[in-house]
């Protein structure tokens, strides 16, 4: 997706470590709390787990990792619970909706529903043409996983390229 169709997209704002981050919301299937998942042996670091969604196992990649980020505390007890969020996304929605695709007549390819962990689920706002930059080089983050950046409240946050950033990690 270029950045001119982010011009009236509207997106979910979430915190990963200390980095502010968006994705379009078109992308997001749902929010819940932070569920606990069950380990698959063999998977990559990247990946917490599996988690049963009424009925449905999605892979859940944690957040902080995928970014490449360190953690924001250490890893906390079982005793002290899990905090934060997981974000249901649907990868290959948006990418669709744009090429105009024939999903709503269930057509077009299959779609795949990820898991992300983010510490903060932070507001919903729709973009408008002044709010966001083209996408530039900033220290910590792969310039590839950016599509735009973005400023809310006086903060800077970046939009992920959702496809480029969970894409990788799930092999078809």
């Amino acid at each position: 997706m270029t950045e001119g169709s982010l011009v009236s997209a509207r997106l979910l704002v979430f915190r990963v470590g200390t980095l502010v981050c968006a994705a379009d919301v078109d992308q997001v299937r749902e929010i819940l709390p932070r569920l606990p998942t069950t380990r698959i042996p063999g998977a990559p670091p990247v990946v917490a787990g599996l988690v049963n969604v009424r009925g449905t196992l999605v892979t859940v990649v944690e957040g902080w990792r995928a970014l490449g980020l360190p953690p924001l505390s250490p890893t906390p007890s079982p005793e002290a619970g899990t905090t934060g969020s997981t974000i249901i996304l649907e990868l290959g929605k948006a990418e669709d909706a744009a090429s105009g695709s024939q999903q709503a007549h269930g057509g077009g390819a299959a779609r795949k529903l990820i898991g992300f962990t983010v510490d903060e689920v932070m507001d919903m706002l729709a973009v408008g043409e002044t709010t966001l930059e083209d996408r530039q080089g900033l220290p910590g983050i792969d310039p590839t996983l950016v599509r735009a950046v973005g400023r809310r409240d006086g903060e800077l946050f970046i939009v992920l390229d959702v496809a480029a950033l969970l894409g990788p990690i799930l092999p078809s």
